[in-house]
Formats: C-alpha cells, sequence, structure tokens
C-alpha cells in the first residue's frame, strides 16, 4: 500500500500523537473485561508476501490462516464477494479466524455512497455467511470526498445493516482540519456505534487523530520500509497498553507496506511484542 508513501521517511516525525480527550471517556464507558487482538496483513497472494509461503503451498489462505488470526480483506473492494466464494474462503480458515473485508469501490468510489441500497444490500448478505468469522467491515472513502457531502455519509452510517459491524476510514484533510466537522462526524459515529479508523502512514499524519468513537481500535499501519518502521510499532505497544487499561475491548491492527514482502516480518515483531506485554499467546508468523 503506497498510499502516504515519501521520498524520504527518515525526515518524517512519527511521534503519535496525544490521545483526542474523548478516547478516554469512550473507553471508560466500556464494561466489558474482554481484550481481543486480532492483527494480520491486507492480502494473501504469493506475489505480494514474497519469501512468506514455503514451497509447495497449495493454499495460500489455507496457510496464511495458519500463521495469522485475521485478514483485512482487501479483495473485497475491488469485486463483490458472492455468499458461495464467502462460504469457501471461510471453510479455509481455523476457528477464531476473522476477516475484515473491505465495502466494494462499487460504493465508496464510483457512486460515492448515492444510490447504493442494492450494492449495500448484496454485500452485506454475502459477508454475513462469514458468521462467527466476520470481524467487522469497512468503508474506505475517496481522497477527494469531502465534508460537503456530509449528508451523504449520514444516510449512510443511519441506514447501514446493524448486524454488520462497521469501520470508516477517512481520508480527506478537511475532515480533521475542522474541529466543528470533526465532532460533528465523530458524534454521528458514536451514535451509531461505528468504529473510526486511525491511519499511520508516512505522509498524512493528519490521519492519526487518536480518536475513537467505540471500544475498538481499528488500526491500519503503513510501513515505509525503514528501520522505524519497528520503533514505530513499539509505539503503538506503548498506546496500547493505555488503551487498554483504559478498557479497550478490541485491538484490529493491519500491517501494510509500500513493498508488501515485508509486512509478515513486521506482522511478527508486532505479535511477539504483544505477547509480551499482554501475556497473550497469538501465532507468531514465520518466514519460509
Amino acid at each position: 500500500m503506497k498510499f502516504g508513501q515519501v521520498e524520504d521517511p527518515s525526515q518524517i516525525d512519527f511521534t503519535l500523537p496525544k490521545d483526542h480527550p474523548r478516547t478516554k471517556e469512550i473507553l471508560k464507558d466500556n464494561t466489558s473485561k474482554k481484550f481481543n487482538v486480532f492483527i494480520g496483513c491486507a492480502k494473501w497472494n504469493k506475489t505480494d508476501l514474497k519469501g512468506f509461503y514455503p514451497k509447495g503451498t497449495k493454499d495460500e489462505l489455507t496457510y496464511y490462516s495458519t500463521q495469522f488470526n485475521s485478514i483485512e480483506l482487501n479483495a473485497t473492494f475491488y469485486g463483490m464477494p458472492s455468499p458461495e466464494q464467502v462460504l469457501i474462503w471461510k471453510e479455509k480458515t481455523p476457528p477464531g479466524f476473522k476477516f475484515f473485508p473491505k465495502i466494494p469501490n462499487t460504493v465508496s468510489h464510483y457512486r460515492r455512497l448515492l444510490n447504493i441500497t442494492d450494492v449495500v444490500t448484496q454485500f452485506a448478505t454475502s459477508v454475513l455467511n462469514f458468521d462467527e468469522k466476520l470481524g467487522m467491515v469497512f468503508l474506505q472513502l475517496h481522497d477527494n470526498f469531502k465534508p460537503k457531502d456530509y449528508e451523504r455519509l449520514e444516510k449512510f452510517v443511519q441506514d447501514w445493516p446493524k448486524e454488520v459491524p462497521l469501520a470508516v476510514e477517512l481520508r480527506n484533510s478537511e475532515w480533521f482540519a475542522d474541529e466543528e466537522i470533526f465532532n460533528k462526524t465523530m458524534d454521528l459515529f458514536e451514535k451509531y456505534a461505528v468504529t473510526n479508523i486511525i491511519v499511520d502512514t508516512a505522509g498524512r499524519r493528519d490521519m492519526l487523530h487518536m480518536r475513537l468513537t467505540t471500544p475498538t481500535a481499528f488500526i491500519r499501519y503503513v510501513g515505509a520500509n525503514a528501520d522505524s518502521d519497528y520503533t514505530r510499532l513499539d509505539d503503538w505497544i506503548d498506546r496500547i497498553k493505555v488503551w487498554e487499561k483504559e478498557g479497550l475491548e478490541n485491538l484490529n491492527f493491519f500491517v501494510h507496506q509500500n513493498i508488501e514482502k515485508a509486512s509478515p516480518l513486521l506482522s511478527a515483531h508486532f505479535i511477539e511484542a504483544i505477547n509480551k506485554e499482554f501475556k497473550m499467546n497469538i501465532h507468531i508468523p514465520l518466514m519460509a
């Protein structure tokens, strides 16, 4: 994923900003004592994850799901999955594995949240076939989808089928620059239990709003194929420690790279740190 890629990552201040004041309140209100952690990559194909699969691997998803407990399912962004395809994916993975499918670009990029009832219904019907293996779906809006179209986003959130957990990624900088617009949008997400996605990428530090709207943190981490990728992950461990103490219930953390073959290595580093800090036993992915 090359979103936010910069020519020289060493020039970027990667310090995580302070939490938005409302984040602590959201977490404090959570009465669940559970802390669930899902960490994965964005895709499972061999072409991108070079060096990850042992020679002779016949089914990539089957092997991938022995190494990770989740996948950020970007494939569904480019094409509507059929119920049959969802069942095939589901049956290839072990108990406890979770899928986080991206809403098709027909909704977000082509129709831009207008006249989408048919597509949303079809998508929701399909992904519900993941059953207990559905983590949550996410909407990634186009970079040029701006607050002037707030009403479209509001209607989308209001009409979204409540049985399918939803997260939203806002990309245009105007959503974050105007405090009134930002707060209005976050209030909308809170009201309808929509998780506000955080993106950590070198060239878009404004997307590190650190504003949770549910007791779920959905983080899309984009490495820069630099040594700093690892220290940045260590900083996330420190922040997640704070959130967990404050009441975080779910952590969904997906690792991307400009050169994706490094994603499993970064993920392994992060999982090892999570296991140590929270006394968990999440499988650490192996490199072939």
